[in-house]
């Protein structure tokens, strides 16, 4: 026999607390136990303290990257708080929840009761459930917050591979996700895979999968976080020759569709649909999707430097005013002291242009002043030149009054 343990969710298959691990190819033997430690009695798994170490990872780079990639930093947390936007290796709330919603939906048994269906201390995350929720709500959380989309997708892909080189390492401490026998110096035997090997024997067979329990098998979660790791490096690498927002994230999804097509051919815990498997159809459409994309992009951005935009928003009279800073992607982003230095130039610059456009108005108003000025000038002579004028008409007047009343009464006949 393999030994014995406790039940687990997987078919009758048994679970330890305790591996003894053996690659007898290598003559190397290990002792795993899945309890870190406890605390207060409540055991703490290496499980949860790898999904721990990888989001602190991610967190790290994205930090010391943000601004790269024009995003600011306090934003981004915003968005990876509200949506998880790092893989479940990383230990996201949403991303966790879309992975194990995806494995309940499409695992090949029932669980005894929804406590068991929420519980992923013993593994049970579908990685493509997870990317999926991950994106979707990533997406919004970036509208949410004004966070540039594409620069986050592609800071994102990057976390992905690192979380998952990380958290991969899980799956070793649970004796979980490895594959088919195999004659390789690196062939892995315990008892977790002798006794989950023998409690699947008629679903493998029906497959047409023969494996024999006895047997070292392929690590495969060695092989992805070899991959991932990899992956990462690369990308990161690349990063400063980037030609278009976005083309980090497609080259994850090819880098990371074609190893998890082929490893997934070498699982024995595939999701199944019918007679294929989920996964391996998801990464064949996913890669050449990205593929095909990825070469119209190239093509249309040949030739055109990337141009990478991030904007500083600064608090001015109750209100925040955007000041918008460039680069080209192979370029240094300038430091928050060369950025300060500036917008105080800015700043300076802008009150010297409003200055000179209120002295530009004040001779306007000066001539207008003056214009209206000699006009009443000009009416207060007239005025003044008229008021002699009509004394000297009046006493005229009076006497050829005089005259005329005279003259009138001399007219009258005499009785």
């Amino acid at each position: 026999g393999c030994g014995t343990g406790r039940p687990a969710y997987q078919e009758g298959a048994t679970l330890f607390m305790t591996y003894h691990v053996q690659f007898p190819g290598l003559g190397l033997e290990f002792t795993l136990d899945r309890v870190a430690f406890t605390v207060f009695g409540m055991p703490i798994y290496w499980y949860g303290i790898l999904i721990a170490t990888g989001l602190a990872l991610a967190i790290v780079f994205a930090f010391s990257h943000a601004r790269r990639f024009g995003i600011d930093s306090d934003r981004m947390v915003d968005v990876q708080c509200a949506a998880a936007i790092v893989d479940w290796h990383t230990g996201e709330l949403v991303a966790v929840i879309g992975g194990r919603a995806f494995y309940v939906a499409t695992a090949p048994f029932e669980y005894a009761s929804f406590a068991e269906m929420l519980d992923i201390r013993l593994g049970g995350v579908a990685i493509y459930g997870a990317v999926i929720a991950a994106f979707l709500s990533g997406y919004f959380a970036c509208r949410w917050r004004k966070v540039p989309i594409l620069p986050m997708f592609d800071l994102a892909g990057m976390g992905f591979l690192l979380g998952q080189g990380i958290g991969r390492w899980g799956n070793f401490v649970n004796q979980e996700a490895f594959g088919t026998n195999t004659t390789l110096p690196w062939g892995m035997y315990s008892e977790g895979t002798c006794n989950y090997l023998s409690s699947v024997q008629e679903t493998l067979a029906a497959q047409g999968v023969a494996v024999d329990p006895s047997l070292p098998v392929h690590p495969t979660f060695l092989y992805e976080s070899i991959w991932c790791l990899l992956g990462f490096f690369l990308l990161w690498a690349y990063m400063k020759r980037r030609k278009f927002h976005g083309e980090l994230i497609l080259m994850y999804v090819m880098w990371y569709g074609a190893e998890r097509f082929f490893v997934e051919g070498l699982r024995t815990d595939s999701l199944m649909v019918g007679s294929f498997r989920i996964s391996q159809v998801i990464a064949a459409v996913s890669v050449i999707a990205a593929l095909c994309i990825w070469l119209a992009l190239r093509k249309k951005y040949k030739d055109k430097p990337l141009t990478v935009t991030y904007t500083a928003l600064v608090k001015e009279d109750g209100r925040q005013v955007p000041y918008e800073f460039s680069w080209l992607s192979g370029e240094t982003p300038p430091t928050d002291a060369e950025m300060k230095a500036e917008i105080e130039r800015r700043r300076a610059a802008r009150a010297a242009e409003e200055t000179a456009q209120a002295e530009e108005k004040a001779p306007e108003t000066e001539e207008s002043g003056g214009a209206s000025g000699v006009r009443e000038q000009r009416e207060a002579e007239a005025d003044t030149q008229a008021a002699p004028e009509e004394e000297q008409a009046a006493p005229v007047q009076e006497a050829a009054a005089d005259a005329a009343e005279k003259d009138g009464s001399d007219a009258e006949p005499k009785e």
